[in-house]
């Protein structure tokens, strides 16, 4: 007997004997429920003997047997009527787990969210693919097995890796039928929320309208995905609509779990907490910042992955540089609490950053990351899993820092419909070829952006490079033709050390350095005014109307070289 959970209140699995009863009640189960057949197996052991060790141990027991590979809609409904009025933790069987699995999956759906339930059979060791559209559809067979669309390229995403993509396809092969999903109304440029955090951008200056943005020609699919089904080349959405594609495209970026810190959720946005990494809280940022004139700012990072992972110091470097000219910074305690145990992750930056820590006089806490905020006490609290000097490592321990004020990063994870999905790594990230960004086991799907797994930086100038690769390499599979373009894990991240200057860090797989500049016009590593003006007032318009537009200035990709 192997008991696997689903949740606290419910484990599942194979065949059990009426002997294993017994053991069952003295590890704090109160009921049994048999989904298998009697007689499905020759030395399979009737319900009723089940029933009887079940009696003698104190334990309920139903019978809901379950034909195999044949779960109704209406054994589903059984099962929820049983599993809510039995006394908890529940314990279920058949001859593998699996129907007992896909019977609990469906009897919750529209009850938790459909990733929720993916992700919690797939922790107990089963997976829900075969049923997803029934969890979509409310725990019900569809009654449309056809599909509601179908498009020669479906792109999962419309942020900037999603949208500049879509138009590098439609400006080399005219005639491409392509879609794009994606639920959201507005459209960010999200590089420009650390510039109002720091008071030189206003927060509309960022957003414009999805419509205004989608391709000529491009279809807009307004809604959110529920899951794929690779092997039927297929991405359902919410309420069951069915999208298939001949070629699939997944960017939808990656989620920032606010939850993941306890009581960050309740106290954003007030108590001095805040976050660039939230459109509507940028500027509380700059807000908090001109009224601090004493007392202690946190600056937090998360553990990696993160998008641009220099953001975090980008924005104590904004501070810090506002409390300067105002002839504050002696009375302010700045701390910078990184999850990691390195300032930034490309050695070459560092002399430069490390100027300016030094010269804002702001304390480096490694591998302090924050777990639990308090906002009306002002506290927040950092499991620590350094070891202390000239100590052996230690376990990790928990200390608590009291604020005034609080800038969060918080910590990312892939969206839960991918991390749930068959396309997922075992982090729960988009499995990519690192050079050619087509996807391990599909070789029709490609991914690019915060989502899949290549060890780039996650930025939205490493999409800017990434877009024209994949939209090569698509167009040459559509042709009949192999990968012919290689992304080489280009990333930048324009570090605003200063108000009117930037440390421009552009690097690659490995950290090698790809500065896009000679170096007279701008030496990546020292901290530049050209860089400043590159970042302020260059790269938004090359973004919105380049980038998002298909037209590929300092992007064209590198070509795939012979073995």
């Amino acid at each position: 007997m192997e008991p696997r959970a689903i949740n606290e209140q419910l484990s599942v699995s194979p065949q059990i004997a009426p002997n294993d009863v017994h053991e069952l009640a003295m590890l704090g189960f109160r009921s049994v429920i048999c989904n298998r057949p009697d007689g499905e197996g020759a030395d399979q052991p009737t319900f009723e003997e089940v029933e009887a060790a079940a009696k003698k141990a104190g334990l309920e027991a139903r019978y809901l047997p379950v034909v195999s590979g044949k779960v109704r809609d209406e054994d589903a409904k059984a099962f929820k009527a049983a599993f809510d009025e039995l006394p908890k933790p529940v314990f279920a069987y058949c001859r593998t787990g699996t129907r007992s699995a896909t019977l609990w999956s469906l009897s919750q759906a529209g009850s938790l969210p459909v990733a929720d339930i993916l992700a919690s059979a797939k922790k107990a060791g089963y997976d829900m693919a075969g049923v997803v559209r029934r969890i979509v559809n409310g725990g019900r067979t569809p009654t449309e097995t056809a599909e509601d669309a179908r498009f020669d390229v479906v792109i999962v995403g419309g942020g900037a890796a999603g949208i500049s993509v879509a138009s590098s396809l439609a400006s080399r092969k005219h005639g491409l039928n392509i879609a794009i999903i994606d639920p959201a109304d507005v459209h960010y440029y999200q590089p420009g929320w650390t510039m109002v955090g720091g008071g030189i951008f206003q927060a509309p200056e960022t957003a414009k309208t999805m419509a205004s943005l989608i391709p000529a020609g491009v279809h807009w699919i307004k809604s959110a995905v529920a899951a794929f089904e690779p092997k039927d080349n297929a991405v359902v959405l919410d309420g069951c609509r069915v999208v298939k594609y001949d070629r699939l495209v997944v960017c939808p970026g990656l989620k920032l779990d606010w939850h993941k810190v306890d009581g960050l959720v309740d106290t954003l946005g007030r108590n001095g907490v805040t976050s660039n990494y939230r459109y509507d809280l940028a500027p509380y940022t700059w807000k908090l910042v001109q009224n601090m004139r004493e007392g202690r700012a946190l600056f937090t990072q998360p553990p990696m992955p993160i998008k641009c992972a220099g953001a975090p110091q980008k924005a104590l470097y904004l501070s810090a540089d506002h409390w300067t000219r105002s002839g504050t910074i002696g009375n302010i305690d700045i701390q910078f609490m990184n999850a990691g145990g390195v300032l930034f992750g490309v050695k070459d930056y560092v002399p430069a950053l490390m100027k300016y820590i030094e010269r804002y006089n702001a304390n480096l806490n490694y591998f302090h990351n924050l777990v639990a905020i308090d906002g009306q006490a002002k506290k927040a609290t950092f499991e620590v899993t350094a070891p202390e000097k000239g100590e052996p490592e230690k376990d990790a321990r928990r200390v608590e820092v009291e604020f005034d004020m609080i800038h969060v990063t918080p910590p990312q994870t892939a969206p839960d419909f991918v991390r749930v999905s068959p396309l997922a790594d075992a982090a729960g990230w988009v499995d990519v070829d690192q050079a050619t960004l087509r996807h391990k086991t599909f070789d029709n799907i490609w991914s690019l952006g915060d989502v899949m797994n290549a060890p780039n930086a996650k930025t939205a100038a490493a999409a800017r490079k990434q877009a024209p690769v994949v939209a090569e390499n698509i167009v040459s599979d559509i042709d009949g033709h192999s990968a012919v373009a290689q992304y080489d894990g280009y990333g930048s991240c324009p570090l605003t050390v200063e108000k009117g200057k930037i440390v421009l860090a552009e690097f690659g797989y490995g950290g090698a350095l790809l500065p896009s500049f000679p170096r007279w016009l701008i030496d990546g590593t020292k901290p530049s005014h050209t860089a400043w003006l590159l970042k302020e007032r260059i790269l938004p318009p090359i973004y919105w109307k380049a980038m998002l537009r298909g037209k590929e200035w300092m992007a064209k990709p590198e070509k795939v070289t012979a073995a």
